[in-house]
Parts: C-alpha cells; structure tokens; sequence
C-alpha cells in the first residue's frame, strides 16, 4: 500500500490498478482516490464503470481502444467482475499492451495470484492487496478518529468496542459514528456507552451460541438461536457460522497444540489479535474428537436440508441439543434455567 500512497502523492500513477482483499472499506477509498487522481470529476464523457460478472471483457477492450473526448485518457473502473479468478488470457494480452489513452482501476475481492491476468497487472501496474486489519492498526485508527472529535477511551474500552463490531473497518465506522452521537455531551467513551448502542454483529453471537454448547448451557444455546431467527438470519446461514466456529477452534487448537504463540495463531487463522484470547479459551473446552464430530454434524445437517430430508430451522435446532447435551442429569440442573 506504500507504493500505491506514494503513486498518489507524486501523481506518478500506472495505466493500471488491482486492488484486492477482504478489507472492502479500504478497497474503495483507494477506488475513489485513485479516480480522483486519474480523471476530472467533472468529465463523465471519458470515465466508465463497470460491475459484476456480468461484464463482457471484449466490451472494455473496444472501449479502452477508442479515443477519449478532449481528455488526455480514458478511466475505465472493473469491479466484482470476477476475471482474476478465471482465465481471461485475452484481456491478459491486452493489459500488457495498453494504449496510451486509457487508464484501469480493478476492484475485487478474491484473486488468482497465479492467474495470467493477475500477473500482467503485476508487471505492467500495480497490484494492492487489502487484508483485514490487525488489532494494532484498527486500534490506532479508532484513536485517531477520536481525537478528531475531543473524545477520549480507554484500552479497555477499546478493546471491547472492538469485539462488538469485529474487524471490518466498515462497520468499525459505523459503529463509532453512533458512539459519538451518544457521548455528543462527554468527552470519555465509557464501557456502558459502547453497551448502550453498539450492535453485537452475528459473528459474535455465533461465538457466543458455541460457548454455551461448550459449557452444556443447552437453554442458553437455543436462546441466542431463536433470537437470531427472530432477526431474520437464515437457518442455513447460521449453520455455516456455527460450521465455520468449529473449524476456527480446531485450528486454533492444533496450532496451540503445535506451541505456536497468539500472534502466530492469528496470522495463521485470519483472526484479529484482539479475539485469539477467547478463542484459545474457547477451544480448550472441546475436545479434538468433539470438534471433528461437530464439523461432521454440521456437514450432514446441510445435506439433510438440501435433500429435503429435513426442515432448516429443526436441522440447526437438532444440531445445537445433540452438542449442548449435559453428559448427566446433574448437570443439566446445575448449568440450565
């Protein structure tokens, strides 16, 4: 991403961009920055966009090919297109042998790095890949938007307003434009406030339904459940997550097994440093036979449903009573109601 600020700070830009990864929020700064730089706003003659997979990559080779209208180029901006995850050795060709007159921007979120395309925007321009940011970043970032309004936080208060809005700086944004509003009179973000306004996203609610399958809390469980269907999540949807929960955890407990420290666990699993803590205490209450037998349950619970052997929101509820099920009657007095 250095190159690409320094591509904009110099005004040296390249006739072609790739920018790429999960982080959408970052991605489409740059997108606009990157336009800005490239072509007056004013000009809607020479700028064209395009979007989806729909787009037919001969239309913007004949478009790149045509001269721009009292403008020194054309700007031609090719988003969620999915050409660098199949083979598009056409448009390859064509990258590495651009008129002078025009100028691309590609936005994606998933890329074939192997892909001919992926590599003729890597010789001839510049690829930018967008990760999700780490726990250091997002915290400094979520400082410096504080400071800008006269407001002041706690590490504390961070991390945990952190871990209600998960890493998309997106959502990041949004949540803290409601913080501010809230604390409109007050200088000090507190615990409470965050509490007060900020959404759990579902992530954290799935975290939050595994615990208490782990701990044997099966009316717990099924209560953060039913609350998610009363929102309208997809049955379905919910199975993925809790699916993909258990395959994390797994992770995270053959990597702990491995000896590898937090910050390695985190690089390895795509998890933000700020969660790794709870999902190595998370993953400790399972067994490793427990957490191939959930994945297992999770995998027939979707055949089921798509073979029409069972109704979605029953498969899921099945799924959760087998695995929340207290291993004696005694527990299930001392860990339910």
């Amino acid at each position: 991403m250095q190159r690409l600020l320094e591509d904009l700070r110099t005004m040296h830009l390249k006739q072609v961009y790739l920018l790429y990864g999960e982080e959408a929020y970052l991605r489409l700064q740059y997108r606009d920055r990157l336009k800005q730089a490239l072509i007056d706003p004013k000009d809607t003659m020479n700028y064209h966009y395009y979007e989806g997979r729909e787009t037919d990559p001969e239309e913007l080779m004949e478009q790149a090919r045509t001269m721009p209208f009292f403008a020194q180029r054309r700007v031609i901006v090719v988003e969620n297109s999915g050409f660098f995850k199949k083979a598009s050795d056409r448009l390859a060709d064509f990258i590495r042998n651009l008129p002078e007159t025009v100028s691309f921007v590609f936005v994606e979120t998933e890329v074939d790095k192997r892909g001919r395309l992926f590599r003729a925007v890597k010789d001839v321009g510049r690829t930018v890949e967008f990760p999700m940011q780490d726990e250091a970043t997002l915290q400094k970032w979520v400082l410096t938007l504080l400071k800008k309004e006269n407001k002041k936080i706690t590490e504390s208060t961070l991390r945990h307003f952190l871990q209600k809005t998960g890493p998309n700086m997106e959502n990041i944004r949004r949540e803290l434009e409601k913080v501010l509003c809230y604390t409109l009179e007050r200088d000090v973000v507190t615990k409470e406030d965050v509490d007060a306004v900020c959404v759990r996203q579902i992530s954290g609610q799935i975290f939050d339904m595994v615990e208490a399958i782990a701990l044997r809390r099966q009316q717990q469980a099924l209560k953060l459940y039913y609350d998610l269907l009363s929102k309208k999540e997809p049955p379905m949807r919910i199975l993925s997550l809790i699916g993909r929960q258990f395959n994390l955890l797994m992770q995270v407990k053959q990597l702990k097994k491995k000896g590898y420290d937090d910050r390695s666990i985190g690089e390895q699993t795509g998890l933000p440093g700020f969660v790794i803590r709870k999902y190595t205490s998370q993953a400790a209450r399972f067994s490793m036979h427990e957490l191939k037998e959930a994945l297992q349950d999770c995998v027939e619970a979707d055949e089921a449903v798509k073979t029409g052997k069972m109704n979605d929101v029953l498969s899921v509820e099945l799924l959760m009573i087998r695995h929340s099920a207290a291993t004696d009657p005694a527990q299930t007095l001392g860990r339910t109601g």
